[in-house]
């Protein structure tokens, strides 16, 4: 797979002026940045770059301003936090359209750096338009990809600007395209893969997907209840989509036919309340009484887990086992998630999460730095799981 990219490591950007799209789409509050990791994440690939004598102009998007000039939606406040981190002046460009626009990328001196104003402020850029897509490439000598996390949107700044300059892989990307084929594409076998969220119809692909491709499957969260249901087992009030008990049927007989072991909870933690520290009780599925709810994986099903996961070289992570925002149904998660750590950190196997809550779940669990590799996109990698084609990697295929 990574044969079939040109690096931006291996390229003599000395002078060059290097358009690097990156993603700062971060929570910000009153102007201030309230989470920066997606920040943190790519500042070693832009130090690089500036100190290999790279001339580089940052594009980037913020929210959904749908074309529209809104200031709450500036990047400036990223700007000049970036400016702290790497203790020296990131300006703005305030219109990338501008003959002063190009004008302020051609007078950069080696390793200086300036930042685009919100691609999103156009419409040209969720348009994909043609022109949009030219005017970005005249402001540069190359254009870096260094945002997967918005790889599946086939917009200017990630798809439509690559027929107009020569196109790189940036270094954040490398790194996830490296652990995604490591996943997924040429694994160590057995891969085992955690899926877990509220329903099956937003996992609905990726469990197709990943039945074919994985020798285990270990289902948790909401989901679970539903292919429990469709084993006619009556999950009382815990959430569940009866519409898909067919659906849930069908992926059980693909991972039969694929040779994919489905290890899907025998018990769980049930209560009448969601709520944290709600009295609750561990049983079989079966056991449930009415106005019960299953809200986390029980020990059994726990303990089956972690023997799959025991006997894993690579272990693919998307979503949680149970309601982990609040104790004791985080229990499931953590129990697992250290398990996958455990192995990782003794060298046992490799460990890729990523999407949706995952992040957020292996936070609680206190080991997100302890896989191999944690994936910050959350729509990109769900549709890589899918087995889609992303356009802003298809791109960049030589």
């Amino acid at each position: 797979m990574l044969d079939k990219f040109h690096f931006a490591a291996d390229q003599d950007v000395s002078g060059k002026i290097c358009l690097l799209r990156v993603d700062f789409n971060v929570p910000l509050q009153d102007g201030v940045i309230t989470d920066d990791t997606r920040i943190t994440r790519i500042l070693p690939g832009i130090k690089r770059l500036a100190d290999s004598g790279a001339r580089l102009v940052l594009l980037s998007h913020l929210g959904r301003p749908k074309g529209q000039r809104i200031a709450d939606l500036s990047l400036k406040p990223i700007g000049a936090y970036l400016a702290q981190l790497l203790g020296q002046d990131v300006p703005m460009i305030d219109d990338i359209l501008s003959d002063e626009a190009k004008i302020q990328c051609q007078n950069l001196a080696d390793g200086e750096i300036v930042m685009a104003e919100n691609l999103r402020f156009w419409a040209g850029e969720e348009a994909n338009d043609n022109d949009f897509a030219k005017a970005l490439a005249r402001l540069g000598d190359v254009f870096i990809a260094d945002a997967f996390s918005a790889a599946h949107r086939a917009h200017a700044s990630t798809e439509g600007i690559t027929h107009h300059m020569p196109s790189f892989v940036g270094d954040a990307m490398a790194a996830e395209l490296r652990a995604l084929s490591d996943a997924l594409v040429a694994p160590q076998r057995p891969v085992v893969a955690v899926v877990g969220g509220a329903k099956v119809s937003t996992k609905l692909s990726v469990l197709e997907n990943l039945v074919k491709k994985t020798d285990a499957l270990i289902l948790g969260g909401g989901m679970a209840n539903s292919f429990l249901g469709a084993q006619g087992i009556d999950m009382k009030a815990s959430l569940s989509e009866p519409d898909l008990f067919e659906t849930a049927r069908h992926i059980m007989a693909a991972a039969n036919d694929a040779g994919c072991e489905l290890i899907i909870p025998t018990d769980g933690l049930a209560s009448k309340e969601f709520a944290a520290n709600a009295a609750h009780r561990a049983i079989a599925n079966e056991l449930l009484d009415e106005g019960e709810m299953m809200l986390d994986v029980g020990p059994d099903s726990i303990a089956n887990a972690i023997a799959a996961i025991k006997g894993a070289k690579t272990v693919l992570w998307n979503g949680p086992m149970g309601a982990f925002e609040i104790a004791p149904f985080d229990t499931a998660t953590v129990a697992v998630a250290k398990a996958v750590a455990d192995q990782t950190k003794a060298g046992l196997t490799t460990s890729v999460a990523g999407g949706g809550d995952t992040v957020a779940a292996l936070n609680v669990a206190g080991v997100a730095d302890d896989f191999s590799y944690l994936s910050l996109a959350g729509g990109a990698f769900l549709e890589w799981l899918e087995g889609k084609t992303l356009p802003g990697i298809a791109a960049l295929m030589k």
